[in-house]
């Protein structure tokens, strides 16, 4: 069992007020907050040992590069991958998705086909679409019901000798949504297929095994997982990764240099173009390290009872409607009331220090799916807790009684 009270106070940020109500936070799946542990990592990082990395004979360039060398060590750990040079430093989920992206349109060509999700975050929408328009690929979507899960017959349909690539959410970041990854990943396999993962709302939730999945590619980013922003991973397996050409030329990802030719590097250095974000990557380990320690299990089985408790009452509240009622789902609630307008009511829940997401949340065919502009979104971490649920569902009934 977890002690969230004990857990609370790694965060600063939970003890501040906003419009002098205590803060509230329900937006986890936009971004997670950064315990005190982390926080101590980075600012040791800029006060005893910031140097550019593996370029360096002193000191400090060593200290920064084995940190930053151990962060990726702790990721590989974390995900199960099967060699260190398997991850890959970005910058987040979405360079991650564009960096394979870039890579696969030296591969495919005109009549080849890729598939998506109903489901996806433009992330993982975007870059494909601009994908096929550079290779002639044909883009194809694996539909949803209306309970928002996907309908895999139409999946197997849409295989075929054509399919080159899948691509697919884990867990959708609009809804809550876990989905059948393993079968889609078995399914496309068989068909000749390679898949990407977009992890980047299943791993604050769940500890992915990327060899036990045999994914071809994940990727997420620190910030949904206790880490800072501007840093995420992407994992590829090492023949894939070898098949693909560099995404960024420049510093460090060359063997050797001469003005009529280039060599590139090894993995992981030859898709980590540049001066990286060094203090970044040693916070992603060192957050993956406090989750660890408070165990994926826990958080999990903590998490799933916020969101039956918060499901449940919100479902007394007359005239609301729950978007996302798939039977695995994560601590994701997205809703409506009636016809008021969700921007109208994150405001008011703002002025009473509630901090949820209102709008498409980057998933805009969700939204012109159930025929809506968008929801209001409350997100569950761990650290959230049963009683603020309670003071969020007054607070919820207000704004509707002020808006009605």
């Amino acid at each position: 069992m977890l002690d969230v009270q004990k857990i609370r106070k790694d965060f600063p940020i939970l003890n501040r007020t906003v419009n002098g109500k205590p803060l509230i936070y329900f937006d986890n799946a936009a971004t997670s907050q950064t315990p005190q542990q982390v926080i101590d990592v980075i600012v040791d990082y800029y006060s005893n040992y910031n140097a550019n990395i593996h370029r360096g004979v002193h000191s400090l360039s060593q200290e920064a590069t084995d940190a930053y060398e151990q962060a990726r060590n702790k990721i590989q750990k974390h995900f199960n991958a099967k060699q260190s040079h398997e991850i890959i430093y970005t910058a987040g989920t979405t360079h991650s998705i564009n960096l394979v992206a870039n890579g696969f349109s030296s591969l495919l060509k005109k009549g080849d086909e890729i598939i998506v999700s109903a489901l996806e975050h433009h992330s993982n929408i975007v870059p494909w679409q601009m994908f096929c328009e550079r290779t002639g690929a044909t883009l194809k979507v694996i539909p949803m019901n209306e309970n928002g899960e996907l309908i895999l017959s139409d999946y197997d349909a849409l295989l075929n000798e054509n399919t080159k690539l899948v691509f697919v959410n884990h867990i959708s970041n609009a809804l809550g949504t876990i989905n059948p990854i393993e079968y889609i990943i078995e399914k496309a396999h068989a068909a000749g297929a390679a898949v990407l993962v977009d992890g980047a709302q299943s791993c604050p939730h769940l500890k992915p095994d990327v060899q036990a999945l045999d994914v071809d590619f994940y990727v997420c980013s620190a910030h949904k997982i206790c880490g800072p922003t501007g840093v995420g991973m992407l994992y590829g397996k090492e023949e894939w990764l070898n098949k693909l050409p560099p995404y960024q030329g420049g510093g460090e990802m060359i063997a050797e240099v001469s003005f009529e030719k280039t060599t590139y590097a090894g993995l992981p250095h030859k898709f980590e173009a540049g001066t990286p974000n060094i203090c970044g990557g040693i916070a992603f380990g060192a957050a993956l390290d406090y989750m660890n320690a408070i165990g994926f299990e826990n958080i999990a089985e903590y998490e799933n009872e916020l969101l039956a408790y918060g499901t449940a009452e919100l479902q007394k509240i007359e005239g609301l409607k729950i978007y996302g009622t798939a039977k695995e789902k994560t601590s994701v609630i997205s809703f409506n009331v009636g016809t008021i307008h969700p921007y109208d009511i994150g405001t008011i829940l703002d002025k009473m220090g509630i901090a949820v997401r209102t709008g498409h949340h980057c998933a805009q065919p969700i939204m012109d799916f159930y025929k809506i502009p968008g929801t209001i979104r409350a997100s569950f971490m761990f650290y959230n807790t049963k009683e603020e649920i309670d003071a969020f569902i007054v607070a919820l009934k207000k704004a509707i009684m002020m808006l009605s």
